[in-house]
């Protein structure tokens, strides 16, 4: 439903008052008429610097630009172009760029797979998506063979971990990951084509096809933790304007001490999921940044060893991660006095945890939010804030945020209601799902979020929870973000995850997962500090230890499976 035409608080944008000095309101022109356009503008501009690097291999972006165009290429030899898709099935490895470039110079568009999903989610999404080719590592290719006939995939590309690093050392990599490590289950899949073939394709006379703004880039599967995953179609415009809104926003992580010469990102989440993909790759590649790309970022000794070989600026992360990593001895030791920027998203950065990241790091946990129906950035706090602000910050320039209630009526200031989004970077509708999409577009341009949150008088959001995880006690609603925050407060404990479950007396009351530092920390010990923080009906009456919360690969804890 439309809003009403009464004046709202959020027709004056409070937030335009909290912006830092200088940061636009709205973004101009867009300067590139693709995505293509600027990565390959970037690629000209910044030649010889690095661009990205894995296992000890770094690629240029000259070299970038060289070897997307023969990916392009023997695209376009076997009949792929514009409109057409393309998946992608790879964790952060150096072949990804080259293909996700090459594939939105052939004018196709890219969808992008999480590499661990199981057959049954890999077919539908390739069938959804109408995909005519994937691009593979052969760690996953047994879950393809699985399914590929019951899709319209025509050309399966298959690399290996080593194939980016050549002779003697990439064999010794790829003999490791197959038979040392067993990482490579046996797999058949008649007619695919080598990586290596497709870079044998001569790319010096290619041409990049012209798209238009309108035209789709990314189809981009929601994470299916709110039911069936669903493509979230971004078109170049949609991409191209969160770029230059993260661009104008982010200088002013530079003011004070200047850009550095070599700006350096870290690039531990996937760039197959919206957060990286937007803010590591398209804008890193737009500022001549160089990412570091981690395969695994569950290893975190792993992780932390890559870590320490480099001088680093940016780390983009999630609560769960900065959690972690926290927990790691060898990570206190590293240098963190080039660290200029750390960015939150994914989920809520709880307190706990951004306290004594800034303690450690002395770097403060700048969160954001978006959706990857938003491209995804949305909201973000100041780059310059000397302080965890426990909010998501304010909306970005060219977005709109407005609080409503169930009937679309925006709420006033300070209320609770659904978090709406209006903005450029607002996707063009779900793929091929006109009424998925119309659940969620209002008839005024609004994108409804299904995030409950609230709007203080300075424009900045206080995000409570996903609307379906919220729990209600005799009539009162607790949001498990809240109860989870203060249960990680506690000294012993890791990680916590709160959920409804049924009572006879109040409908529900909560119930906490938690996972402990050790066995000392006793239910009775939770549950009186729950008591000490936590009004009655939020305080959790059953609590269950376990080893691990379920995650998604970005690193997201699955209520649902805690449910279930």
């Amino acid at each position: 439903m439309a809003k009403s035409a009464t004046k709202s608080a959020y027709d004056s944008k409070p937030w335009l008052k909290s912006y830092p000095e200088d940061v636009p309101a709205e973004i101009e022109k867009l300067r590139y008429g693709s995505v293509a356009e600027l990565l390959e503008h970037s690629c000209r501009e910044h030649a010889a610097k690095p661009v990205f690097s894995c296992m000890g291999k770094t690629l240029t972006y000259s070299e970038l630009h060289e070897r997307s165009a023969r990916v392009a290429t023997w695209l376009g030899a076997n009949d792929i172009g514009k409109g057409d898709r393309v998946a992608i099935m790879m964790p952060n490895i150096l072949q990804y760029p080259i293909v996700m470039m090459g594939i939105l110079r052939a004018g196709a568009t890219v969808v992008n797979v999480n590499p661990l999903y199981t057959p049954r989610e890999l077919e539908h999404q390739l069938k959804d998506s109408g995909a005519k080719a994937i691009f593979i590592l052969e760690n996953f290719a047994r879950t393809l063979q699985e399914v590929v006939g019951r899709t319209d995939v025509k050309h399966m590309v298959v690399t290996a971990m080593g194939d980016p690093i050549g002779g003697l050392k990439g064999a010794l990599v790829n003999l490791v990951v197959r038979r040392v490590k067993k990482m490579v289950p046996a797999w058949q899949l008649d007619g695919h084509i080598p990586y290596s073939q497709v870079l044998a394709a001569s790319g010096e006379r290619f041409k990049t096809v012209s798209t238009a703004h309108e035209d789709l880039a990314f189809l981009q599967y929601t994470g299916g933790t709110t039911g069936v995953s669903k493509g979230a179609a971004l078109s170049n415009a949609n991409i191209l304007s969160n770029a230059e809104q993260n661009r104008c926003w982010v200088e002013v992580a530079y003011r004070e001490d200047g850009k550095p010469e070599n700006l350096t990102y870290i690039c531990v989440l996937p760039l197959y999921h919206i957060f990286a993909l937007t803010v590591n790759a398209i804008m890193g590649m737009e500022q001549g940044a160089h990412n570091v790309l981690i395969p695994n970022p569950r290893d975190i000794p792993g992780f932390v060893k890559e870590l320490s070989k480099w001088e680093f600026h940016v780390l983009p992360g999630l609560n769960t991660l900065f959690n972690a990593m926290l927990n790691n001895e060898d990570f206190s030791r590293l240098n963190f006095k080039p660290l200029r920027l750390t960015l939150g998203g994914g989920m809520a950065v709880q307190r706990p945890v951004a306290e004594r990241w800034q303690k450690l790091t002395g770097c403060v946990i700048a969160e954001g939010y978006g959706l990857s129906e938003t491209s995804p950035v949305a909201t973000a706090n100041r780059f310059d804030a000397v302080e965890f602000s426990g909010t998501i910050g304010m909306p970005i320039p060219s977005t709109d945020v407005a609080i409503r209630d169930e009937e679309g009526e925006d709420v006033p200031l300070g209320e609770v209601g659904e978090i709406c989004i209006r903005g450029p970077q607002v996707m063009t509708g779900y793929w091929n799902r006109p009424d998925e999409t119309a659940k969620v577009m209002t008839a005024d341009d609004f994108f409804r979020s299904g995030d409950m949150g609230f709007m203080d008088d300075r424009g900045y959001i206080k995000i409570v929870d996903r609307k379906k995880d919220m729990i209600l006690v005799s009539g009162f609603n607790v949001y498990p973000n809240e109860v989870e925050e203060v249960a990680c407060s506690y000294d012993g404990v890791v990680e916590a995850a709160a959920i409804g479950v049924p009572d006879e007396k109040s409908g529900e009351v909560v119930k906490l997962f938690v996972v402990r530092r050790d066995e000392s920390v006793s239910e009775e010990a939770i549950k009186d500090w729950c008591a000490k923080n936590l009004t009655n009906y939020k305080r959790p009456r059953v609590i269950e230890f376990r080893d691990e919360l379920p995650k998604t690969n970005v690193g997201k804890i699955l209520r649902r499976h805690l449910r279930d």
